[in-house]
């Protein structure tokens, strides 16, 4: 007899196979469609393994914050922009995808780019929410991008879903959610992501409304003074075509800061 958790994730499912995939181009970018008109993921056809969207190259940020992941772990695959970036241009690090719609697989590795299977990069089709339960300590980064046409789903963003996340990363590990910035509930699913992360949390806002990366972590960094994370950031920029140095920036303007460091809310 299934428990009403049991039944919920159920529904979910269901929902998730039976939503429309569909796929536009307009000057040269290919876009992913779920359901409705809007935008999941992009990618310019001439440069397929680059990030064409800015909150995705806002996600990449993570590298600012762990100078050594070996292991990302993403729910949602999408188009598959984050995660072809890492896999083209993040060699050090190994790729888990956990997809619940096989219509999405097929249509990011036939339309998208999206690689095969192999020592460094996986995508499995099956249910995020269960493979996450399964998994603690096992991922660097974990990675969150599980819209649908009506948004993020509601087991996607409630607190027990947040402190699984926070379980599945080892100790020293870094989570990101791309949320909508003018979603209504925008600031509880901030307020639950701050609770399960101990308030170690930043965001990054990458349009208006638009699109807001959520950071949390494991454990407190170490060094986020300004200087250090420009530092950073100028070393990046030289092996990857992000705006690491804006990003930098946006965070200071984002979150708690002085002209010398960012703070979060456990800083206090």
């Amino acid at each position: 007899m299934f428990t009403a958790a049991k039944k919920m994730l159920r529904g979910f499912a269901h929902a998730a196979l039976s939503e429309a995939v569909d796929v536009s181009e307009l000057n040269g970018v290919r876009a992913l469609h779920l359901g409705s008109a809007t935008v999941q993921s992009a990618m310019r056809i001439r440069e397929p393994f680059e990030l064409e969207l800015t909150y995705t190259r806002a996600i990449m940020c993570f590298l600012l914050f762990h100078s050594n992941v070996k292991h990302m772990l993403t729910i949602g695959l999408g188009g598959g922009s984050v995660a072809k970036y890492v896999y083209a241009h993040c060699p050090e690090i190994m790729g888990t995808v956990v997809e619940i719609n096989p219509r999405i697989i097929q249509v990011a590795k036939n339309q998208f780019f999206v690689p095969d299977n192999d020592e460094k990069f996986e995508v499995i089709e099956g249910d995020g929410l269960v493979y996450l339960a399964e998994h603690t300590e096992v991922a660097d980064v974990l990675f969150i991008d599980a819209f649908d046409s009506n948004g993020i789903p509601p087991n996607f963003c409630s607190q027990d879903f947040f402190d699984q996340c926070a379980n599945t990363l080892k100790d020293d590990g870094v989570f990101v959610i791309n949320l909508w910035g003018s979603d209504k509930k925008f600031d509880v699913y901030l307020a639950r992501i701050e609770q399960s992360f101990n308030q170690r949390v930043l965001i990054l806002r990458t349009g208006k409304p638009g699109n807001i990366a959520v950071f949390g972590f494991k454990q407190s960094i170490a060094d986020l003074r300004l200087s250090s994370l420009r530092d950073r950031a100028k070393v990046l920029e030289k092996t990857h075509k992000i705006e690491f140095m804006q990003f930098v920036e946006k965070l200071a303007d984002n979150n708690n800061s002085s002209n010398n460091r960012i703070f979060m809310k456990s800083d206090r």
